[in-house]
């Protein structure tokens, strides 16, 4: 290798290191901004929005989530995440295990249709699903904004575990078959095992959408006490009140429980990824 190709190889590597610090670092400001404004005052965060607070407080936290309302937002959000992502999962496992693993009339078609459902924004549905949940007195409640959730969770969720599905070996299913499995069996014994990675991340990205999710828990839930901790934050931003240390700090406190399960799932989390896209 000549001392030129030497050089061109340094440097291509240098560049793709720059690259990727680069956009770590770009990835990671918002969360030093958060951080660093949750434990400011107003005046601090006025005189300078970027620095560390020489003398960090507490009090943001308290004004985020007065009294009781932060239990009853944190409940209601958990509700409907461990809800929406538990039914969604259900039903996605099921339909993926069809679409993969058996034939039936009209499945190309029907597997189409539900992929594009994914490039349909969630708002352009708020005034068809509204005067549905009017009919069916579902709202203000949490089985109307978690039936919601669920009809926008699973064509995604219905994507990747079909892909996943797919790339067991048929020699593995055949196997089973040999063994007198039915196809409740192959499901339930070869298939959600092997699955786990695509399981878990299934379960931290429809979590994470849920919890942080606004729009929909904006309209459909307007009774105080069935109000989220998004919903409760971004009350916190009206046109006459703006406190952005307040606001901050419920988003550092919103942000935690998402954090822990990803954590906890980050072992499976690429693999899923990456096992659900390629086949």
């Amino acid at each position: 290798m000549t001392g030129y190709q030497r050089l061109l190889r340094w440097t291509a590597g240098g560049a793709r290191q720059f690259i990727v610090i680069f956009a770590t670092l770009l990835s990671l400001f918002p969360v030093y901004f958060m951080a660093v404004s949750a434990f400011k005052t107003k005046g601090d965060y006025l005189a300078n929005k970027w620095s560390i607070p020489a003398a960090p407080i507490l009090t943001n936290f308290a004004t985020a989530f007065a009294g009781e309302k932060f239990f009853i937002r944190f409940v209601n959000s958990t509700t409907l995440t461990v809800g929406a992502v538990s039914v969604s999962l259900i039903i996605a496992c099921l339909a993926a295990y069809a679409f993969a693993r058996m034939d039936f009339p009209g499945k190309r078609t029907l597997f189409n249709l539900i992929l594009s459902l994914m490039v349909i924004p969630p708002v352009v549905m708020v005034v068809p699903l509204f005067v549905s949940m009017v009919r069916w007195k579902l709202v203000n409640t949490y089985q109307g904004a978690i039936l919601i959730y669920v009809g926008l969770l699973l064509p995604f969720s219905i994507y990747l575990m079909t892909n996943f599905f797919q790339t067991v070996p048929k020699e593995i299913v055949e196997a089973a078959r040999i063994d007198g499995c039915s196809n409740w069996g192959v499901f339930w014994q070869i298939m959600l095992p092997l699955s786990a990675p695509a399981i878990i991340t299934l379960v931290v990205v429809n979590a994470l959408w849920v919890w942080n999710e606004l729009l929909i828990a904006l309209v459909f839930l307007q009774k105080d006490e069935l109000k989220t901790l998004m919903v409760g934050i971004a009350a916190l931003r009206s046109r006459n009140y703006v406190d952005i240390p307040a606001t901050m700090a419920g988003l550092l406190i919103a942000t935690i429980p998402i954090v822990i399960l990803y954590l906890f799932g980050q072992k499976y989390f690429i693999r899923g990824l990456v096992s659900g896209a390629v086949k």
